[in-house]
């Protein structure tokens, strides 16, 4: 079966040189329509609307974890199984490990490759 082809993505990243960053890899390199958010909060009251196909999300942030933002966002109509990856500084393997027991698709260790993150991103979605 062919999935249905990756277009919008929600980022929630509260360091913005990042969210440049990301911002130019999926939607330059990639051709992703990314909504970016530098809080968790802004991200959960715009997800319904947005209704991203993924979220991608950084782990620490200050006003909600990204796990918080995650169970916040999958918690509302319609979003319960988006799929989700997580961006964090945290290289451990059992942290890593952790995240994807509780059902993210994977977890992409900062700093990212902006020339190679949407292929990534697309790999991960091709695999779903």
């Amino acid at each position: 079966m062919t999935r249905q082809p990756l277009q919008t993505i929600l980022h929630v990243d509260d360091d913005e040189d990042i969210r440049v960053i990301i911002h130019m890899a999926l939607e330059t390199v990639g051709s992703f329509d990314v909504h970016q958010f530098a809080t968790g909060q802004d991200a959960v009251e715009a997800a319904v609307s947005v209704n991203p196909q993924m979220l991608l999300l950084d782990v620490m942030m200050p006003d909600m974890s990204g796990e918080d933002v995650w169970r916040a966002i999958t918690a509302q109509p319609g979003l319960a199984d988006i799929p989700t990856i997580f961006l964090t500084a945290k290289a451990e393997d059992s942290f890593s490990k952790l995240l994807r027991d509780k059902g993210a698709l994977a977890v992409i260790t900062k700093p990212v490759d902006p020339m190679m993150l949407s292929s990534q991103i697309e790999d991960i979605w091709q695999k779903l």
